[in-house]
This record gives structure tokens, sequence and C-alpha cells, in this order.
């Protein structure tokens, strides 16, 4: 064979390798409150982001650390209307398809299916709603990929049992998972139990509607809150595999590596331990027991968790797969004198990335990264159920979006997480966030914008609600339609 033909040779095995497997799901994520709007609708219940103000109080409400929930007629609730995709699904489904989507993650409100949490039967109005749904998804051959619960636990049981705090909250939930197990069998073949599970310990409220008293010791509400909704999640997968053995359940993980910020032994370590605690449900999902570096965790936090012998059985029905969300990688110190946000969680600023309009850090190589870990650890098939880019887009005087920045962004990402499945990454999908505006979870704005379909509505509330393609919609179609190879 000639030198020129064994470079051929080569070039087209790595090329092979490159490529998406032929049944990879492309498509686009919401969820229902940051996007249904409709808060009381057809028997709908109170749930916990609907207390969550805009505004200055909106931290301190999704800490944990605001005991009045009561709703302020004074105040702007973003969930109240969202983008009102509860009256608009049928026509924003229809772009999602006209753009080739392949699958379309959303997520069930709890209390539109049980409006305090603990009926004895469902609300009907509500599981004709999602039907629906997931029926029009069906039409355009689009999978439909559901979380039950995305940051929306019922107010009702917020404010008569405390929540997770209560082992009867394993119970609710389970109940709610059958009905939706059975209810959509034979539309709905691939599940996540929680939302980025972890935000539990950096946004206790919104990720499990604590709400912390005077005085107590907040890792250990945590904690506890934690082991129940991980038997809850366990419980779920076991009752769906039961139901249909085509079920494929996962768990969600707000996903992103911490970098120590030097090569100081003590940053190292800082960040390998940020690094776990994130992983730490993850482990348990996919593990299915508790990691060994959780003793000496609790008890240097003094945390002496309440659990019963059948727990640890439980907790063996096992996720098929792991799904995350990635939208920057981390970094840690052990001074740490500075930080920002990235997906809610702490970090100190990376001086070597470029920042998004929101302050954090852009590094596509942190994904290919982050699979990599998440891969090595779990050897499990991967979904990557967010991935995009908030920023301030605006309506230019032709009525365009030109958004090249978020194209830009997705590109560089989807480059990545291509090399990702090359070094040997098993991923099923790739679902950005978003498929359309909607609310943000982390500052209640409108105007942080991460979709392909702008929507006319402002951090005031105002605005007419119509939809327009930007200029990302005909860059994501044509990304689709090539099966990831014409990124231009």
């Amino acid at each position: 064979m000639t030198k020129e033909k064994t470079s051929l040779s080569t070039r087209k095995a790595f090329e092979e390798q490159l490529a998406l497997p032929a049944d990879f799901l492309w498509g686009g994520a919401i969820s229902a409150n940051q996007s249904e709007g409709a808060y009381r609708a057809d028997g709908k219940g109170l749930s916990t982001v609907d207390v969550i103000p805009h505004g200055s109080n909106r931290l301190k409400v999704k800490l944990g650390l605001e005991e009045n929930l009561a709703l302020d007629p004074e105040a702007y609730y973003p969930s109240h209307e969202a983008i009102d995709f509860y009256h608009t699904y049928k026509s924003d489904i229809k772009l999602m398809a006209e753009m080739g989507f392949k699958v379309f993650r959303t997520s069930i409100a709890w209390t539109r299916i049980f409006p305090k949490g603990d009926e004895a039967a469902p609300n009907q109005k509500g599981l004709e709603f999602y039907r629906s749904v997931f029926e029009e998804c069906r039409k355009y051959d689009i999978e439909p990929l559901v979380t039950l619960c995305h940051f929306d636990t019922p107010m009702h049981l917020v404010d008569t049992i405390g929540s997770w705090r209560s082992r009867e909250m394993i119970n609710h939930f389970v109940n709610y998972a059958k009905t939706c197990f059975e209810a959509f069998d034979g539309l709905v073949k691939y599940w996540l139990t929680f939302n980025e599970i972890n935000i539990l310990l950096h946004s206790p409220f919104s990720g499990a509607g604590l709400v912390f008293k005077p005085g107590e010791n907040h890792d250990l509400v945590k904690y506890q809150a934690a082991h129940h909704v991980l038997v809850a999640s366990s419980l779920a997968t076991k009752l769906a595999h039961e139901i249909n053995p085509e079920n494929q359940i996962g768990c969600m993980l707000a996903g992103g590596d911490f970098y120590p910020e030097t090569c100081h032994p003590e940053d190292v370590w800082v960040a390998l331990n940020k690094d776990r605690e994130n992983l730490f449900f993850i482990d348990v999902q996919v593990r299915g027991y508790y990691p060994r570096y959780t003793k000496r965790l609790f008890r240097e936090k003094k945390i002496d968790l309440k659990t019963e012998a059948a727990d640890f059985e439980i907790l063996k029905h096992t996720v098929d797969f792991v799904s995350f969300s990635y939208y920057a990688s981390r970094c840690a110190s052990h001074q740490m004198t500075q930080s920002s946000e990235a997906n809610v969680v702490k970090s100190l600023p990376n001086p070597y990335l470029e920042k998004s309009d929101w302050g954090w850090a852009i590094d596509p190589l942190g994904l290919r990264i982050t699979m990599n870990t998440l891969y090595d650890r779990y050897q499990k098939p991967l979904f990557l159920v967010e991935n995009g880019l908030g920023a301030k887009d605006t309506v230019d005087k032709d009525g365009q979006v030109q958004d090249d920045y978020r194209i830009a962004y997705l590109r560089d990402h989807i480059k990545a997480m291509k090399e990702a499945i090359a070094d040997g990454v098993e991923l099923l999908g790739y679902t950005t966030w978003s498929a359309i505006d909607l609310v943000s979870a982390s500052t209640g704005e409108m105007s942080k914008r991460y979709g392909f379909i702008y929507v006319d509505k402002d951090d005031t509330n105002q605005g007419t609600l119509k939809r327009i393609k930007k200029k990302s919609f005909a860059w994501y179609k044509q990304v689709i339609a090539s099966h990831g190879e014409d990124l231009d």
C-alpha cells in the first residue's frame, strides 16, 4: 500500500470515529415551570417556583432563607405566565419539528397532576394536557424526554410536612411517578427523575423546597433531604422498569468539572472534593450505594442520617443512563477570595476563558473533559440534555435576530462533543438549552435568552409573546439535517 493510500485510509478511519451514531437524538429542551405559565389553570396547584419572585428577594427565597412565602400582589412572579407554552404548545412544537428535532426534552409539573401533591386521585385535566403534548411530539416523530421534577415541588407539601425533610415525600413522589409512567406508557420512553439533582446542595428551596429554621445545621437538612430524594428516585426507577421494561430512566447532573486554580496541591485537593460534592448524587444513582468518602464527610459536617434498612436495598435500583447539563467549567482554590456563578454552583473566575453576558465561563474543551470524566467514572451511556448560551438578543429593524454569538458557542461545543465521542464516550443525544426563549431559572429574567426562537417579552412581564425565528434556527436545522457534519 502506498503512503498516500495509507494516509487516506487513516483519515477515513478518523472521520468514522468522529461520526455520530445513526440513531443519535438531536433536539432541544425546556421545562414546565419556565415555559408553561397558566400557573393556576385547569386545577393546577401552587409549586415552589410559583412563589419565587423576580427581583432582589429572589436569591434569598431560592437559598431557603425566606420564611414568608405568601404571594405578594405587588410582586412579579415570572412562572405565572412564563411564555404561555400551555396555550401555544402545538405551534411551538411545530416550529421544533421544522428544525428537525428528533427529541424534545420537557418536564411535567407535579402540581398539574396532583395539585397539592398528596391527593388520592390525579387531576384529569393535567393528564390530558401532557398526553396532548406528547401526542403532538409523536405526530412529528419527535421522541419526548421527560423530567418528573424540574425545580417545582408542591407548595402544599412544603407548608404541611417540610417538603423533602420528611420521609413522607417518598410515597407522594412515587405515587406521582407511577401515575405518569402508567398514563403515558407508549408515548414516553425516556425519563429523568429529578432535574440537576445536585442543585439541592446549592439552591435548597429551588432544588428541594427546603426552608431553613434559625440555628439548624443546614448540611444535615440538605443531606437528609437528599437521602429521601435518592430513595424516591430509586423506587421510581424500579417502578418504571416494572411497568414497561422498555423504559429508559436517567439521572441528571448540573455538570462541569472543577479545575484547580493552580498546581498547588491544596488547590487540586479542593477541586477534587468539589467534584465529589457534585457527583455524590450520581455516584449513588449509578452505583446503587453510598460512596465511602461520605463517611468522613458526614462525620465532619455532623450529619447523622435517619435511614431505614430497606433504603439500601432500594438504592440498588440504578439508572440506565446519566444525563447532564453543561454550560461552563468551574475553578477552585484553597483560598476562595472571590467567586462567580456557573449554573448556580460557586466558582472562581478563570482568567483563561471568555465569559458570557452573565459572567459564565465559555469553555468548549471543558465539555469534552466533563464527558470523559463522567463516562470514565460510570461506564453508562450519557445524554447531554442542556447546553447553551444565555445572551441579550435584540430584534433588528428588519425584524431579525442575528445571534451569531450563539451559533459560535453551540458550534464549538458540538465539535467538543464529537471529540468526546471519538474518545470513546457513548452519548445518546444532545438537547440544547433551550429550544425557545423562556424564563431563566437562575435570575428570573426573560432578557437572558437561550432559544432558537425569540419570544417577545421583557423582564417586566410586558410583550406580545410573538415568536420570531432567530438566525440560529436555520443554522441548527442545517446541523440536524447533516447529522452534525455541517456546522458552518
